[in-house]
């Protein structure tokens, strides 16, 4: 059974982006068919993200779910046309090939349309740079398209629904192949 693990990049205890991750996750195609662990970098302990502390347990213990994951889902916030400085700060920590043999799907949640571009051409080259076999189609929601529920999740408009599940599918199925080749 194929691994994943969800890393949600954002600083924020009420983040639409960790929501919208989390609504990824739960709605995978052939839900039930994959291991799926939640990584919010939020959590790491400050001190070992600012001081740049790379034996730090935490560190350790991020770097080994990443190389126990078949695929990884980095879902960040977009600031300042970038992803997150908290994800930066974990991703600066990790070992340079950490994502080697990994499908990688970047995801990136922000408040205006502009912002699309930041998973190719801020995300992207660094999750390439990490070693990520295979980087499928990223997906960017425009944080006015997400709907909160009473629940703690979210809804998509119909559009951007419909792009999220084509993306999910990208990456469901490179995993696919990532396993059979495997096998």
């Amino acid at each position: 059974m194929p691994s994943i693990l969800a890393i949600s990049g954002s600083p924020s205890p009420t983040s639409k982006t960790a929501r919208v991750l989390r609504h990824v996750t739960d709605n995978l195609p052939g839900s039930g068919s994959y291991e799926v662990s939640h990584l919010a970098v939020r959590d790491v302990p400050a001190e070992a993200l600012v001081g740049a502390d790379v034996r730090h347990p935490a560190i350790l213990a991020v770097a080994s779910a990443i190389a126990a994951a078949d695929g990884v889902i980095v879902a960040t916030p977009v600031y300042k046309a970038a992803y997150s400085g908290i994800l930066k700060s974990l991703l600066d920590l990790l070992p340079q090939y950490a994502l080697a043999g990994k499908v990688v799907l970047p995801l990136a949640t922000g408040g205006t349309p502009a912002h699309v571009l930041a998973i190719d051409y801020a995300l992207r080259p660094v999750l390439s740079s990490m070693g990520a076999t295979h980087i499928v189609a990223g997906c960017f929601i425009h944080d006015k398209t997400i709907v909160d529920t009473d629940g703690g999740g979210v809804l998509l408009d119909a559009t951007g629904q419909a792009f999220l599940d084509a993306v999910v599918t990208g990456f469901t199925d490179a995993l696919a192949v990532r396993s059979l080749q495997a096998a």
